[in-house]
């Protein structure tokens, strides 16, 4: 399931840096900890996007100026995400690098139905490589149009899948056809203007600094509905536990597809479809996203 997790901004005009997953993942991890559900510590089947709103960019990093803003939380595991609403909403008042949010309401996106050949967008950037410790093969660069690109996304997500225990040994064996396809003629404009559709960001993992590869750019995969499902819900490549890798379909409408969510403030007031202040589109074309991104 996927639920989108709406915060009023307290102090518009307030910057994240333009790499900012590392501080999300900090902040989620430390309210998965605070819970106190032993069960969870390590629990990586879940994924989600940078935070969403009306931004300006300036040389510091994204300025929000919208009244609301969203992050994409994503899990197949329901129990994990209703954990981690409680220890947000148990938190009045949350400080992400110099901004000031709080959490107001949830809405829970309707599954669409994937077939055997879906186009995605990246909500968050796409690793494909995880490094060791004082090494930088992490950072390498990969051309989307090559089988390296590719067989890396299906390495990892076939890793997972068997890792996750949810598929019988014959499921697994039936998931050999995957391909990842980039939208070259996307990527091909983007170099003509000298712009960036992979970039270098900072990860931490065991309190260790690394720093990796991300690509974002939309994609078409080629994959059993099952393999689709897994991506969709749990990220595609490496750290998606750390907010990388998060998904949604190409050209989707997102307003029309969400439906309320059990937690919301009490006394809060949803916006109404004509308010000014409705939560930000969470499924930004790739043109808009790797505007998003530019220093």
């Amino acid at each position: 399931m996927r639920i989108r997790l709406i915060f009023s901004l307290k102090n518009k005009g307030a910057y994240l840096p333009f790499h900012h997953q590392y501080i999300l993942a900090q902040f989620l991890k430390g309210l998965i900890v605070k819970g106190g559900r032993e069960e969870f510590f390590n629990y990586n089947y879940f994924n989600f996007s940078g935070l969403k709103g009306q931004t300006k960019v300036s040389r510091s990093g994204l300025h929000y100026y919208s009244s609301l803003v969203t992050l994409v939380l994503s899990s197949p595991n329901e129990d994990f995400l209703d954990y981690l609403l409680e220890q947000v909403f148990n938190t009045p008042k949350i400080e992400l690098g110099n901004l000031i949010i709080s959490p107001e309401y949830t809405e829970q996106e309707i599954e669409p139905t994937l077939e055997t050949s879906n186009k995605f967008v990246c909500i968050s950037p796409l690793v494909l490589l995880t490094p060791s410790f004082n090494d930088d093969s992490g950072k390498r660069f990969i051309n989307p149009d090559t089988d390296e690109f590719s067989d890396l996304l299906y390495e990892s997500t076939l890793t997972r899948m068997e890792r996750s225990g949810w598929y019988s040994q014959e499921q697994m064996e039936s998931f050999y056809k995957f391909q990842v396809v980039p939208d070259m003629n996307y990527v091909n404009k983007l170099r003509e203007q000298q712009k960036k559709f992979a970039r270098i960001y900072s990860v931490y993992d065991m309190d260790v600094k690394y720093e990796v590869r991300g690509y974002t750019l939309p994609f078409t995969l080629y994959a059993a509905p099952e393999v689709q499902d897994f991506v969709f819900k749990c990220g595609l490549g490496a750290f998606t536990h750390k907010g990388f890798g998060m998904l949604d379909l190409a050209n989707n409408a997102p307003s029309q597809r969400t439906e309320p969510y059990k937690f919301k403030r009490e006394g809060f007031v949803p916006y109404k479809s004509q308010d000014s202040n409705r939560p930000p589109r969470t499924s930004p074309t790739a043109e808009e996203k790797n505007k998003e991104e530019e220093d």
